[in-house]
């Protein structure tokens, strides 16, 4: 879907930016602007802003910033689509489609976003009965009270009771064969005769709701000793199983002050985890976890954290889940996976030896380098040479599945050690016949001269340097008797002497071009590889976005490029930007020869790291010098300047190493 920038404009002057953030943060008045908790991360004293004048907003703990359809981006881990089809919603605008879409294919579109609005209410409308029949059953209640479920916990996943009987929709719904309640699946509807009946019957239920908090399913337990145990939704035009996350919209802003997503097994363990002081944690639907999951938690965060049972079940589920987040495991993020002993769930685990001894067992998760290791070796004999080229064998589709980074070139390194072989050997027997090896993770090789070739064999020869005669762009030049090359020169078995090496003729001075500032190049690279910015932390783009115009606002509109229409190349960027505002600088950085980004793909990824390390750098260091001041008024500041320092050093390491 393309939409036009001008409806874009159009759409930020319609909303009040301040009605969109106070849906989810509670803000006061401060002068010119409205100040409150920022939602993106810890903290005990408002430093988020919202200015109904300019309707941006800006956190001055954690940098970020931007308007109401970044807002929506971030605190819900809505699409740059999806968030402005809702802002479009609350204001009453259709949203208009510049694409390629024929009016036929735009008016099924529209029936189809109609029909999952619809569904979405009648689930509302279910879930909004379940939880009235909560109180009304001593058993349900009974079930949630022995596990420590309070009533406010209960509140907030919205926990509700599907009677006992066949038709207890029937009270809730005037019209109990409206085809709605079985498209949404919550009536079931027999092939022989018809007859109709309630999929949940005497069941605690668990509404399952999108990131904007709407019901799309639901997930029941059964009291009795009925099968199966839990009972899902069925995939319907608004639930997928393989897509969505239980407990994700209640977790999301604890996920951002814990700094990480706890994904656990089941929707009990995801209530008893909130109870129990993990409020970051959330569930697959009864499913494995797919590459969807992994993506999804990763708008919010850039660190997950799998929880499973130490038991055979456990470990085949964590294996399923280390295959989904393999393509997602990028530099800059950690994922890891927690093994509980196998008589214990997170519940009973944290139940008997308390929230701190688990806390510590999340600290001491298995990294996701060393649990590919474990599964690539599981079964093999590392003493025999058998036993090692098997363990290569199986690592060699997890280790493939990586994206190219350092992470993954240095697994190959560890992983050619436990085969005994040389990195680049290993390299090469998994690398296709006629890739480059870079491409395979290992180190480029250098393309060196042949043996029998002088190193000036393609230059000018002394006999056609000519005194004062130009040659098409090369100028001949006289030789000079004794210096230079000479006709016969020594070159015994393909080796030359220092004083056979070419003495250059004095070459006239060029006009220096001013060197291009780091935010110009950190530019010049991503408009050149769009896809780069799938790499960069929220970090990151806080720092790009926040640059004075016009960079800032260039980067801001990469982005929602990127977003909405995925990576672009520079002939396609280009004829975007006629007549905005960025034009000109964009323009300035893709000219002249200073913006060849031509090279290695990871070469200039780890430039545009180094670059992003050190503009972070720089801001750190500003933040430091405000800090210092307040903090003669304010002690308490300096902590926040230890937690920078920390922040600077290990910054400046990384550029280090990448230097």
């Amino acid at each position: 879907m393309t939409i036009p920038q001008s409806f874009i404009q159009e759409l930020l002057t319609r909303v009040d930016l301040v009605d969109i953030v106070g849906r989810h943060v509670v803000l006061k008045k401060g002068g010119a602007n409205f100040m409150g908790l920022c939602p993106f991360h810890g903290e005990k004293s408002p430093s988020f802003s919202v200015s109904p004048a300019k309707q941006f907003y800006h956190c001055f703990g954690c940098g970020k910033n931007g308007n109401a359809i970044g807002f929506l981006m971030e605190h819900a881990g809505m699409g740059f689509v999806d968030a402005v089809q809702d802002l479009a919603r609350q204001v009453g605008l259709q949203v208009p489609d510049d694409g390629l879409l024929s009016p036929q294919d735009r008016e099924r579109a529209d029936t189809i976003r109609r029909r999952q609005a619809t569904l979405s209410e009648v689930l509302e409308k279910a879930a909004e009965a379940y939880r009235s029949q909560l109180h009304t059953s001593p058993r349900a209640m009974a079930y949630f009270k022995g596990r420590g479920v309070s009533d406010a916990v209960a509140e907030r996943y919205g926990l509700g009771y599907a009677p006992e009987g066949w038709r207890s929709l029937a009270s809730v719904f005037a019209q109990y064969d409206d085809p709605l309640l079985e498209e949404s699946g919550l009536v079931i509807v027999q092939d022989e005769g018809g007859k109709r009946y309630d999929r949940f019957r005497d069941r605690v239920m668990f509404p399952i709701r999108n990131v904007k908090g709407e019901c799309m399913g639901f997930g029941g337990r059964v009291l009795g000793e009925d099968k199966p145990k839990y009972l899902n939704s069925p995939e319907t035009p608004v639930f997928h199983k393989g897509r969505e996350l239980y407990g994700l919209f209640e977790a999301r802003t604890a996920i951002r002050e814990q700094g990480y997503a706890l994904v656990a097994e089941g929707y009990m363990d995801v209530v008893a985890l909130a109870q129990l002081g993990f409020p970051n944690a959330v569930a697959t639907l009864g499913t494995a976890c797919t590459p969807e999951h992994v993506q999804k938690l990763l708008r919010f965060t850039e660190s997950v954290v799998f929880s499973f049972d130490g038991d055979a079940a456990g470990r085949r589920a964590a294996r399923k889940a280390l295959d989904a987040a393999l393509p997602h495991a990028g530099d800059t993020r950690s994922i890891k996976f927690l093994f509980l002993p196998a008589e214990h769930d997170p519940d009973s685990f944290i139940r008997a030896h308390g929230t701190q001894a688990f806390a510590r067992h999340v600290d001491e998760a298995v990294p996701l380098s060393r649990f590919l290791v474990d599964a690539a070796s599981a079964g093999c004999d590392l003493g025999s040479a058998e036993g090692r080229a098997h363990m290569a064998s199986n690592a060699r589709p997890l280790w493939s599945a990586l994206p190219d980074g350092v992470l993954r070139r240095q697994l190959l390194s560890e992983l050619a050690q436990l085969a005994q072989l040389n990195a680049r050997d290993l390299a090469d027997i998994w690398t296709p016949a006629g890739a480059h090896p870079a491409q395979a993770g290992g180190p480029p090789r250098m393309h060196l001269p042949q043996e029998d070739a002088p190193p000036w064999a393609n230059l000018p020869t002394p006999e056609n340097w000519q005194h004062g005669a130009a040659d098409s762009g090369h100028g001949r030049y006289a030789a000079q008797t004794g210096s230079g090359l000479r006709k016969g020169a020594n070159w015994p078995g393909g080796s030359w002497k220092k004083r056979d090496a070419v003495r250059w003729p004095p070459q006239p001075r060029l006009p220096r071009t001013p060197p291009a500032s780091r935010v110009d190049h950190a530019a010049r690279l991503l408009l050149s590889h769009m896809d780069f910015l799938e790499d960069l932390t929220h970090d990151d783009h806080a720092i790009l976005c926040a640059q004075p115009a016009p960079h800032g606002p260039l980067f801001a509109w990469l982005e929602e490029q990127f977003h909405e229409l995925g990576p672009l190349a520079w002939a396609v960027l280009r004829e975007s930007l006629r007549e905005h505002e960025c034009e000109a600088l964009a323009h300035k950085v893709m000219t002249g020869a200073h913006a060849q980004t031509e090279g290695d793909l990871q070469e200039l990824r780890l430039e545009l790291r180094d670059l992003l390390n050190r503009m972070q750098i720089e801001d750190i260091k500003e933040q430091q010098k405000l800090l210092v001041l307040q903090a003669q008024q304010d002690p308490s500041v300096l902590e926040r300047y230890r937690a920078l320092e920390q922040r600077r050093n290990a910054l400046l390491s990384a550029a280090a190493k990448t230097a």
